[in-house]
């Protein structure tokens, strides 16, 4: 075992303070990891104050992870010292469910093991990539790519795969018309990635105040939900839509946007119940779907067309002690598009 620097938040809602962790001892088939860079994740936000429920504290945040192999396990047979990798939302499952057998680690009948504010599967607490270091078994790890930087490169372990997921299921490609609904950490991503598919690709955002950067990211439109007439307007228009808020929306009113047959996937988590009238389905053979970040080998498939695309996030590199301030600008969408923080200030 070894100690470690970190930053975690000692009880809900919290303000977040450096500390020192214990990380378990490198296994015969883990790997060590020099964190250099973590993204901050609005899921990280909802979790610290416990939006999403009961949580564990002290808190270590943090599942958007990108670093340096600095020593292996005997029987590693995936990666050496110097290799650059990352980490995602879980660092295990059971390995054993259908789910798992295909790749579908996320969806874990079991339930896979949260990268933090879990408990892993010989009873420890989990701590996130606000840290300097992580123990990772060597299957829940991923390469990055020598051409994507790894501070651009940490965000798409979770806003990345979360996107391309859903995009990739729903077969977004040339002649499919997309909309991204919200253009923050996740929505940016959303929009690099349906673009680089082949996808017409429309934001859809409260408001116009964003546009010119949605636009530079490669939409072809963009339109603002508190106008009446982008209902109207758009009506019937996309295959496939992907909301990345975490607030209510009117379902009913973004399923009208949909072709027959097209589904809206909702990436976002809201804290708060839907309702739906379900006329709004059944009419037109519509789809009201969710997904869940990716699995271990659809994250490196995201990680490879990223880097093949020229793909990264488009970050502000903050330091440790800027991590509350960070919070507080998420919350008051102050930020272009992903908090990532430099570890060698922790």
């Amino acid at each position: 075992m070894s100690t470690v620097a970190a930053y975690a938040a000692p009880a809900p809602k919290a303000p977040l303070e450096r500390t020192t962790i214990v990380r378990r001892a490198v296994g015969a088939h883990d790997i060590l990891i020099d964190i250099k860079y973590a993204g901050i994740c609005h899921s990280d936000i909802h979790q610290v104050n416990e939006g999403w429920g009961e949580a564990i504290f002290p808190m270590v945040p943090g599942h958007e992870i990108a670093g340096v192999v600095t020593e292996v396990g005997t029987e590693v047979t995936k990666y050496a010292v110097g290799d650059r990798v990352g980490v995602g939302c879980f660092v295990d499952s059971c390995r054993e469910c259908d789910y798992c057998l295909r790749g579908l680690e996320q969806y874990c009948a079991k339930g896979n093991v949260q990268t933090y504010n879990a408990i892993d599967h010989n009873g420890d607490v989990t701590y996130g990539g606000y840290s300097k270091q992580i123990v990772v078994d060597e299957n829940y790890a991923v390469r990055i790519p020598d051409s994507l930087p790894l501070d651009v490169a940490a965000p798409l372990l979770c806003a990345g795969i979360t996107l391309y997921s859903p995009l990739r299921h729903w077969n977004v490609g040339p002649g499919k018309k997309v909309a991204i609904v919200g253009l923050g950490g996740l929505g940016h991503m959303g929009v690099k990635l349906a673009v680089a598919l082949g996808a017409e690709v429309t934001v859809l955002s409260q408001s116009l105040r964003k546009k010119a950067d949605g636009l530079k990211l490669g939409a072809h439109d963009y339109r603002a939900t508190n106008d009446p007439a982008t209902f109207t307007e758009l009506a019937g228009k996309f295959d496939v839509i992907v909301s990345t808020v975490s607030a209510p929306l009117n379902f009913s009113a973004y399923l009208g946007l949909l072709r027959t047959e097209g589904a809206l996937v909702n990436v976002g988590a809201p804290e708060e119940p839907i309702s739906l009238n379900l006329f709004s389905l059944i009419g037109q053979r519509k789809t009201l779907a969710g997904s869940m970040i990716g699995g271990i080998a659809e994250t490196q498939e995201m990680l490879d067309f990223c880097a093949g695309h020229g793909i990264g996030a488009e970050i502000e590199l903050i330091t440790a002690e800027e991590i509350n301030t960070a919070y507080d600008r998420v919350l008051s969408s102050d930020v272009r598009y992903r908090f990532v923080i430099d570890t060698a200030t922790i």
